[in-house]
């Protein structure tokens, strides 16, 4: 049984550098230096992070997985939502004059 989520939500997912920076950051402790020396990548690469400028790609969500003890899928998807909900707003009103196509 599967239920249709047809109504979406109201508002933009969080990014997943607002989680990094608010909720994974203050509970262990770690600064962008610190958190850019774990994981092996520049402070500048965290920081554009952090201020949403920059997408978490498949080779952050290893590392932070990594480094946080969670999974890699759970940063992609975190960004996924965010990605989704940025092309709606772009393109939604487009999207939504396509028919769908119905099999033979």
């Amino acid at each position: 049984m599967s239920i249709s989520n047809t109504t979406g939500i109201k508002r933009r997912p969080t990014h997943p550098g607002a989680m990094l920076r608010e909720d994974f950051m203050p509970d262990y402790g770690l600064a962008v230096s610190g958190l850019a020396e774990a994981i092996g990548v520049s402070r500048q690469s965290i920081n554009e992070i952090l201020r949403q400028r920059r997408s978490i790609s498949p080779e952050m969500a290893l590392r932070l997985g990594r480094l946080f003890g969670n999974t890699p899928e759970f940063w992609l998807n975190a960004q996924r939502a965010v990605d989704l909900w940025d092309a709606a707003e772009a393109i939604g009103k487009e999207v939504a004059r396509i028919k769908p196509l119905h099999a033979a």
